[in-house]
């Protein structure tokens, strides 16, 4: 059966995740306990958390309600040889662009696209992450240009895809973007497959696609 001091070890790993400002752990956090649902990455990370509340955590994640719950459960849970895993579930997905300059792409996402600086790291920078809404991009500086231009605008090679949820979002979001002066690669336009979209290009030309129902 799962150890008890095993699922101790994990609570305290949070915790300490939680302490030094992990970010992944952040997304953990709010997926799997309701009161941090609607929270930032760095709103979850300066909130109050305590033992309990990592060992709350992982006893939701075993398939109980608390940590108390949890031990009292734990003898009647299935071998470990015999149980069959649970299926890991994707919290976030974070595309990685590659830029020139940290600073100037973090000054086009939050000035042009309406994006918000979550963090910024190294002396000089070289990564940092943006984030509007649900979703997040991380922003890598390289010295040199990783995919041919000229590929890159023959087929359209895109660096990531952004939804909303409505056809009148994805229109507001393009007049949005219009008027804040950004370079387009392809304007809005109806998709045969049902769908709304257009793509951005940032100053480093990577291709951006936000799209929505058509509908």
């Amino acid at each position: 059966m799962p150890s008890l001091e095993n699922l101790k070890k994990q609570a305290k790993l949070v915790l300490r995740w939680h302490r030094t400002g992990y970010y992944p752990v952040a997304a953990q956090i709010r997926a799997v306990l309701p009161r941090f649902r609607g929270l930032s990455d760095a709103q979850v990370l300066t909130h109050a958390f305590k033992l309990s509340d990592a060992q709350e955590l992982v006893a939701r994640q075993s398939g109980f309600d608390s940590w108390q719950a949890l031990k009292q459960g734990i003898e009647t849970m299935p071998n470990q040889a015999e149980r069959t895993p649970a299926r890991p579930v994707l919290v976030a997905a974070e595309p990685q662009l590659f830029v020139a300059d940290i600073k100037a792409s973090c000054d086009f996402f939050t000035q042009r696209l309406g994006f918000a600086i979550v963090f910024v790291y190294g002396e000089p920078p070289f990564y940092a992450q943006v984030q509007r809404d649900g979703a997040r991009l991380n922003l890598r500086c390289v010295d040199a240009p990783l995919i041919d231009s000229a590929l890159r605008e023959r087929e359209s090679l895109l660096s990531a895809s952004m939804t909303v949820a409505t056809a009148e979002e994805i229109k507001q979001l393009f007049l949005e973007f219009q008027s804040s002066g950004v370079v387009f690669h392809q304007t809005l336009r109806a998709e045969p497959w049902g769908a709304r979209d257009f793509i951005v290009r940032d100053p480093d030309g990577n291709l951006l696609l936000f799209a929505g129902p058509a509908e």
